[in-house]
Protein backbone atom coordinates (compact mmCIF):
# COMPACT_ATOMS: atom_id res chain seq x y z
CA UNK A 1 0.00 0.00 0.00
CA UNK A 2 1.59 3.36 -1.37
CA UNK A 3 1.12 6.01 1.29
CA UNK A 4 0.85 9.68 -0.02
CA UNK A 5 3.02 12.42 1.44
CA UNK A 6 2.47 16.16 0.66
CA UNK A 7 6.08 18.22 0.85
CA UNK A 8 5.45 22.29 0.48
CA UNK A 9 8.79 23.15 0.00
CA UNK A 10 9.79 26.27 -2.64
CA UNK A 11 13.60 24.97 -3.09
CA UNK A 12 13.84 23.07 -5.83
CA UNK A 13 17.08 21.33 -3.90
CA UNK A 14 15.70 20.42 -1.19
CA UNK A 15 12.77 18.50 -3.31
CA UNK A 16 14.79 16.88 -4.83
CA UNK A 17 16.96 15.57 -1.62
CA UNK A 18 13.50 14.56 -0.30
CA UNK A 19 12.09 12.73 -3.05
CA UNK A 20 15.73 10.82 -3.18
CA UNK A 21 15.42 10.20 0.68
CA UNK A 22 12.08 8.53 0.13
CA UNK A 23 12.68 6.40 -2.26
CA UNK A 24 15.91 4.83 -0.84
CA UNK A 25 13.86 4.90 2.76
CA UNK A 26 11.18 3.03 0.73
CA UNK A 27 11.34 2.38 -2.30
CA UNK A 28 7.84 2.15 -3.88
CA UNK A 29 6.28 2.36 -0.74
CA UNK A 30 5.81 6.62 -0.51
CA UNK A 31 4.18 8.70 -3.43
CA UNK A 32 5.74 12.31 -2.72
CA UNK A 33 3.62 14.74 -3.75
CA UNK A 34 5.34 18.55 -4.35
CA UNK A 35 3.53 22.11 -3.86
CA UNK A 36 6.16 24.80 -4.10
CA UNK A 37 4.45 27.31 -2.36
CA UNK A 38 1.09 27.76 0.27
CA UNK A 39 -1.43 28.57 -2.13
CA UNK A 40 -0.69 25.55 -3.94
CA UNK A 41 -0.29 23.46 -1.01
CA UNK A 42 -3.77 24.59 -0.10
CA UNK A 43 -5.34 23.99 -3.21
CA UNK A 44 -3.96 20.57 -3.27
CA UNK A 45 -5.21 19.45 -0.08
CA UNK A 46 -8.05 21.44 -1.17
CA UNK A 47 -8.91 19.39 -4.61
CA UNK A 48 -9.38 22.70 -5.91
CA UNK A 49 -8.43 23.64 -9.60
CA UNK A 50 -5.91 21.66 -11.48
CA UNK A 51 -5.59 19.78 -7.87
CA UNK A 52 -9.20 18.00 -8.43
CA UNK A 53 -7.87 14.39 -8.62
CA UNK A 54 -5.33 15.18 -5.91
CA UNK A 55 -5.35 12.08 -2.82
CA UNK A 56 -5.26 12.98 0.28
CA UNK A 57 -2.47 12.59 1.95
CA UNK A 58 -1.41 10.52 4.78
CA UNK A 59 1.57 13.00 6.17
CA UNK A 60 2.49 16.84 5.52
CA UNK A 61 5.73 17.90 5.37
CA UNK A 62 5.76 21.67 5.36
CA UNK A 63 8.44 24.27 5.15
CA UNK A 64 7.69 27.85 6.91
CA UNK A 65 8.99 30.08 4.41
CA UNK A 66 7.15 30.06 1.67
CA UNK A 67 5.95 32.80 -1.84
CA UNK A 68 2.52 33.49 -1.27
CA UNK A 69 1.26 31.96 1.65
CA UNK A 70 3.56 31.17 4.37
CA UNK A 71 3.89 27.75 5.84
CA UNK A 72 2.29 29.33 9.12
CA UNK A 73 -0.48 30.83 7.43
CA UNK A 74 -0.87 27.03 5.74
CA UNK A 75 -0.56 24.91 8.80
CA UNK A 76 -3.27 27.74 10.95
CA UNK A 77 -5.81 26.77 7.84
CA UNK A 78 -4.95 23.30 8.01
CA UNK A 79 -5.91 22.85 11.74
CA UNK A 80 -8.74 24.89 11.41
CA UNK A 81 -10.39 22.40 8.15
CA UNK A 82 -12.20 19.62 10.06
CA UNK A 83 -11.53 17.46 6.48
CA UNK A 84 -7.90 18.39 7.35
CA UNK A 85 -6.90 18.71 10.79
CA UNK A 86 -5.79 14.66 11.63
CA UNK A 87 -2.97 15.05 9.16
CA UNK A 88 -0.04 14.62 10.85
CA UNK A 89 1.74 17.92 9.91
CA UNK A 90 5.30 18.23 10.31
CA UNK A 91 7.12 21.50 10.23
CA UNK A 92 10.27 21.02 7.82
CA UNK A 93 12.20 23.78 7.79
CA UNK A 94 15.98 25.75 8.10
CA UNK A 95 14.24 28.01 10.77
CA UNK A 96 15.60 27.17 14.43
CA UNK A 97 14.30 30.59 15.83
CA UNK A 98 12.74 29.84 19.19
CA UNK A 99 9.92 31.88 18.01
CA UNK A 100 9.10 29.63 14.86
CA UNK A 101 9.37 26.47 17.22
CA UNK A 102 6.46 28.29 19.45
CA UNK A 103 4.14 29.52 16.83
CA UNK A 104 4.14 26.51 15.22
CA UNK A 105 3.17 24.46 18.14
CA UNK A 106 0.55 26.96 19.21
CA UNK A 107 -0.41 26.55 15.65
CA UNK A 108 -1.37 22.44 16.48
CA UNK A 109 1.93 21.43 14.38
CA UNK A 110 2.72 18.05 15.19
CA UNK A 111 6.43 18.09 15.01
CA UNK A 112 9.17 20.69 14.11
CA UNK A 113 12.11 19.40 12.95
CA UNK A 114 15.10 21.59 11.36
CA UNK A 115 16.89 20.83 8.09
CA UNK A 116 20.44 19.91 9.09
CA UNK A 117 22.95 21.38 6.60
CA UNK A 118 24.87 18.38 5.65
CA UNK A 119 24.02 15.93 3.11
CA UNK A 120 24.30 12.89 4.74
CA UNK A 121 22.26 14.37 7.82
CA UNK A 122 19.16 15.35 5.81
CA UNK A 123 18.93 12.04 4.48
CA UNK A 124 19.02 10.24 7.91
CA UNK A 125 16.14 12.49 8.97
CA UNK A 126 14.02 12.00 5.84
CA UNK A 127 14.64 7.99 6.58
CA UNK A 128 13.63 8.55 10.20
CA UNK A 129 10.54 10.38 9.79
CA UNK A 130 9.68 7.56 7.13
CA UNK A 131 10.55 4.87 9.74
CA UNK A 132 8.57 7.31 12.16
CA UNK A 133 5.79 8.72 10.59
CA UNK A 134 4.88 6.02 7.92
CA UNK A 135 5.70 2.73 9.34
CA UNK A 136 5.71 2.89 13.22
CA UNK A 137 2.66 5.86 14.10
CA UNK A 138 -0.63 4.61 13.47
CA UNK A 139 -2.49 7.53 11.11
CA UNK A 140 -5.51 8.28 11.10
CA UNK A 141 -8.46 7.91 7.81
CA UNK A 142 -9.72 10.40 6.25
CA UNK A 143 -12.77 12.34 8.16
CA UNK A 144 -16.31 13.39 6.50
CA UNK A 145 -16.26 17.03 6.11
CA UNK A 146 -18.83 18.72 8.54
Amino acid sequence: MSLNVLLVEDSAGDVRLTREAFREASGEAVSLYVAADGVEAMAFLRQQGSHLLSPRPDLILLDLNLPRMDGREVLAQIKKDAGLKTIPTVILTTSDAEADIVASYQLQANCYLSKPVLLEDFEVLIKNINDFWLTKAKLPSPVPAV
